[in-house]
């Protein structure tokens, strides 16, 4: 069974006295807490933050990040660790709740703390928890999904002929812009060591896209996710520095995993590579910036995914696309490298998740129907490709468009030194029709995105 975490969001007030002022100033928190267990008060359970921190007139940092150690029974005490930006200075917001049994309502809603920079005492003040108006906020916040370190951890174990995916797409709702980060692991065939690289790339609505790479470094960090020295890939938060890009990101998951292949294939390793979103769809919130120029994103809509095999197929097509209301269309079809396979046309892995459904039932139903009757198809090319395929009562056409301006092309080396391209637009157009049958098709559901799908072919 896939772990289960524990997020809830919290908002307290106070006031705090900066060291070079007399008087006081109004603050407000609103975090976001993560942990990758499921929180109990017996333990002490360490968790995530993520969130904004206002100080009237002398700070708003609505990328403001730390921890918190939650510890009711065994420490007696909430502690709380925030990392904020006021007029350029990094400051750390540092204190903690002392549980009391005599006092259960002040000592769980009373926050002291200290600010710190650099070392140093530079402000000190008192937070509180509203209760009359945050507390069923809070209590409707909880939630408990399934841990999203459990997804993002390495699978790689030290085999040789390896490689590893963290990718994240996204597209900004102000500019029509879309991102793309993609992290790769590679262990080569021959056994020499591994190593990690990647890339960002922006795609302003209009194009052209712009990218940076970064690495190759050998592969060192072993934890949650991807880390090189100067990027990181972790539960939560994405950021990280290639050339002429920096970005900063927090995510915020909605929804469970998503296995677009079978879900035994991420656990067992057999087929050629196995495909996955730990989180049907995400936000995120921060900046990218390159060169000149600055994304700030707010509620940006994409998803993170993941990828682990043998290496790139012959040929494949990728496309993730937020339907709006929570839905998501995910789709890979690829020819395999394995022989035999190889002589196969495309096989379509589709998972179309509407009111909080998957459709089909099966992931592998759409690559092999019954028997290998009623497969979907896919029809690769550029600037345009199609899916279509019938499960059950339903069948769905998908069509999708790679305008040449909106397309970036960038290079793979798998891990047998092979070369393979992929075209990739964060920036693509679609079209996705859903039927069903009553006693002759009728239209269910026409989706059509224009600008805010995100899309790849690729080939050798």
């Amino acid at each position: 069974m896939t772990p289960r975490g524990t997020e809830f969001r919290e908002t307290m007030l106070g006031r705090v006295r900066l060291g070079d002022e007399e008087r006081e100033r109004p603050v407000r928190l609103d975090l976001v807490v993560r942990a990758d267990v499921v929180l109990l008060p017996h333990r002490t359970t360490p968790a995530r933050v993520t969130g904004r921190v206002r100080i009237a007139g002398r700070a708003d940092d609505a990328e403001a990040v730390g921890e918190l150690e939650i510890s009711p029974l065994a420490r007696r005490r909430i502690r709380y660790r925030i990392s904020f930006v006021m007029e350029g200075r990094r400051l750390e917001l540092d204190g903690w709740k002392s549980i009391s049994a005599g006092r259960p309502l002040a000592s769980m809603t009373v926050l002291p703390y200290t600010l710190h920079e650099d070392g140093e005492r530079v402000g000190e003040g008192t937070l509180r928890f509203p209760l009359a108006t945050g507390l069923l906020p809070f209590l409707a916040s909880f939630r408990f999904p399934g841990a999203a370190e459990w997804h993002l951890a390495p699978r790689w174990d030290g085999d040789p002929g390896r490689t590893e995916v963290w990718y994240t797409t996204l597209t900004d709702p102000v500019t029509g812009s879309g991102v793309w980060l993609h992290h790769e692991l590679v262990a080569p065939t021959d056994g020499s060591g591994a190593y990690a690289h990647g890339w960002a790339a922006v795609f302003p609505k209009d194009g052209p896209a712009e990218h940076a790479r970064f690495g190759p470094v050998p592969w060192t960090e072993h934890g949650p996710g991807f880390t090189t020295e100067d990027v990181h890939a972790l539960p939560g938060r994405l950021d990280g520095s290639a050339g002429p890009f920096t970005w900063s990101l927090t995510e915020t998951p909605h929804g469970g995993p998503v296995h677009t292949f079978p879900r035994w294939s991420w656990r067992r390793p057999w087929l050629p590579a196995s495909h996955m979103l730990p989180a049907a769809r995400c936000e995120y919130s921060g900046t990218v910036r390159y060169g000149d120029s600055e994304l700030r994103l707010d509620g940006a809509a994409g998803a993170s995914a993941r990828i682990y095999g043998h290496g790139n197929a012959r040929r494949w097509a990728w496309l993730h696309a937020d339907l709006g209301g929570g839905d998501v269309l995910e789709i890979v079809a690829a020819v395999s490298m394995r022989r035999g396979l190889d002589r196969l046309p495309p096989l379509v892995f589709l998972r179309l998740l509407r009111d909080g459904r998957a459709w089909p039932r099966r992931a592998e139903r759409t690559a092999v129907g019954w028997a290998g009757l009623g497969r979907f198809r896919a029809h690769l090319g550029l600037p345009e490709w199609r899916v279509t395929g019938r499960a059950g009562l339903r069948r769905i056409k998908v069509t999708v468009t790679q305008p040449p301006r909106r397309t970036l092309t960038l290079d793979y080396t798998d891990p047998d030194g092979s070369p393979a391209v992929c075209r990739n637009s964060e920036t693509a157009d679609a079209v996705v029709t859903l039927e069903r049958w009553w006693g002759s098709w009728r239209e269910e559901a026409t989706w059509r995105l224009s600008g805010t799908a995100h899309a790849e072919v690729g080939d050798r």
